[in-house]
């Protein structure tokens, strides 16, 4: 039987922490979802702003991010370079550049993604989160 690491509640709020420095820096507003490797929600912030919309599109991110355990970008690449039927895929709705998954020895520990503003800056807010515990 192997050993797998785990985020521990302590990790989210650094993560939390993280991603929510970088977005108050650089003024945008933003929502911001930590999930577990199961795509199990852990931790949801909707900042002074964001709009409501972007609370469900960032759980998904996050979600697709943590079960493919790749960026979310990936799919969005996919998808844009023809394959569109990888729209049918079962358990990923959040097929768009904001989630980056939380790995830690190889392992998939979970993913942050976030929703609200430009995709890339979705993004360099969710690589901020995970650069507090990497």
């Amino acid at each position: 039987m192997k050993t797998k690491a785990i985020l521990e509640f302590s990790d989210v709020r650094a993560i939390a922490a993280a991603a929510e420095a970088e977005a108050v820096k650089n003024h945008w507003a933003a929502s911001i979802a930590i999930v577990d490797d199961g795509g199990h929600l852990l931790w949801f912030q909707r900042l002074d702003g964001a709009a409501p919309i972007s609370a469900h599109i960032a759980q998904s991110k996050a979600r697709t991010s943590a079960l493919g355990r790749r960026d979310s970008k990936i799919y969005e690449d996919m998808i844009n370079g023809g394959r569109a039927s990888f729209l049918s895929a079962p358990m990923l709705e959040g097929m768009l550049e904001g989630a980056v998954p939380i790995l830690k020895d190889g392992q998939c520990l979970g993913a942050v993604g976030v929703s609200g503003v430009k995709s890339s800056e979705d993004a360099q807010i969710a690589k901020a989160g995970v650069a507090a515990v990497a």
